[in-house]
Formats: C-alpha cells, sequence, structure tokens
C-alpha cells in the first residue's frame, strides 16, 4: 500500500486528490473508493491506499487512514475557509471546528470580495464593465456552488 496526505477533498463533490507521501503524480481519490467515513478525509489527512491505473491517470482504491508515525509536512498556505453559517450562529464545538467547511459565500459578500479584486486589479475598469463582470461572477459561483442566496 502506498503513504500519502489528502492535498484536498471536496465532500459536496466526492473527490480530490493525494499527494505520495514519496513523491510524483497527485493520485485521483474518489468518495467510492473509502474504507473510512467520508467525514474523516480532510486537507493534511495521511492516508494509505492502494493505486490504480485509471482513465484519466492514477487513482487510489482502498483508501484508509494511514497507521503508525507520520512524515512532517511543510506548512503551506492555505487561505482560511468560511463557514456558510449565519454570523448570529452559535460556536460550534470543539469536534465540530475540525470538520472541513464548504468556502461558500453569499451573493453580497461575494460581490464586494470581487470588486474589490477587480478595483485593484485593474483599476481602470469602468462601473458598467465591473457590473458587467459581477453578475457573470456571480452566476458562475452559484454554478459551481461557491455562492449562495
Amino acid at each position: 500500500m502506498a503513504v500519502g496526505r489528502v492535498v484536498r477533498f471536496d465532500g459536496v463533490r466526492g473527490y480530490g486528490f493525494i499527494a505520495p507521501e514519496h513523491g510524483g503524480e497527485d493520485v485521483f481519490l474518489h468518495a467510492n473508493d473509502l474504507l473510512i467515513p467520508e467525514t474523516s478525509v480532510r486537507s493534511g489527512a495521511w492516508v494509505q491506499f492502494e493505486v490504480e491505473e485509471g482513465d484519466r491517470g492514477l487513482k487510489a482504491s482502498s483508501v484508509q487512514l494511514a497507521e503508525g508515525p507520520q512524515p512532517p509536512v511543510a506548512p503551506a498556505h492555505v487561505a482560511p475557509l468560511r463557514s456558510a453559517a449565519p454570523a448570529h450562529s452559535p460556536m460550534p464545538s470543539f469536534h465540530e471546528a475540525e470538520e472541513p467547511t464548504c468556502d461558500v459565500l453569499g451573493a453580497a459578500e461575494f460581490t464586494h470580495e470581487m470588486t474589490e479584486l477587480m478595483l485593484s486589479a485593474a483599476p481602470s475598469l469602468s462601473g458598467e464593465q465591473i457590473l458587467r463582470l459581477r453578475q457573470r461572477l456571480v452566476e458562475y459561483g452559484r454554478k459551481h456552488g461557491w455562492v449562495e442566496g
């Protein structure tokens, strides 16, 4: 069995990728190939798995949490995750805080962040151009589940 670290896993879509411990191409991970609860799979988790050649490259099967001491992980810059829960919701319990959350924004927050991004990246954009771009970005974000509302 191979050992690797989960690079990312999207529980909504049911797939992600594993970086093998000894390097090489990332291995595709699908929820159907897990021998552990899907909630155990999160970025940074060490797993052991079988490697198969799939239609589109390497694919993991028989995925389970790795046993024994794990190699150290070099810290990587990871953007903070945002919770889809309203701001007035109670503080999550310790166990709930460990669970990965989906980076979903409300339409207003997404629009504000996109406007700031466009203004800093291309200050010469006109107001009309920004409005059209924001509208398309919100539609795109909703289609991919990044924007709610």
